[in-house]
């Protein structure tokens, strides 16, 4: 299977497990494990929520995570304060990247926009894997993260 492929089928089981639920926390929940569960090499897969300024810690699988990112610092909050998806071969070489695991090599972060333009927050993929992450994950992710962002009612 092509990952492309691979993201199409994700989207169409995101998109039966949202069918009937558009609770925010149960649909970041199933999203979180079906992409730790579904994509190969992949050490961390959650979210973070713009809460007061910061990314907050959301539903997600993997280690223990850092719970607070303040926007513009490291790849999440990078991807928050730009508003567009941000994909690092080797998080040692972004500068101020925050080491919520220390094994971390990889990362790609989509942030949530919603149907007003409104950052709501972002979904984070960690790998062990230097240059785990490509163009075909970022656009996958992305695909993935429309579908979340249209299927859910996000909090206020």
């Amino acid at each position: 299977m092509t990952k492309q492929s691979l993201y199409e089928t994700l989207a169409r089981e995101l998109q039966s497990l949202f069918r009937d639920e558009h609770e925010m926390v149960c649909n970041m929940a199933n999203f979180s494990s079906v992409a730790f569960h579904s994509l190969p090499d992949v050490s961390w897969a959650g979210f973070y929520r713009l809460c007061g300024g910061q990314l907050l810690l959301g539903p997600f699988q993997g280690k223990p995570a850092c719970i607070r990112i303040p926007v513009g610092r490291g790849v999440c909050g990078t991807a928050a304060a730009k508003r567009r998806s941000v994909l690092v071969a080797d998080v040692r070489e972004f500068e101020g990247h925050i080491a919520c695991d220390p094994d971390s090599r990889s990362e790609l972060v989509v942030p949530l926009i919603d149907s007003e333009g409104r950052l709501r927050g972002v979904f984070d993929l960690d790998s062990t894997t230097i240059g785990r992450f490509d163009a075909t994950d970022q656009q996958g992710i992305e695909s993935l993260v429309k579908v979340f962002l249209k299927q859910t009612i996000l909090a206020t």
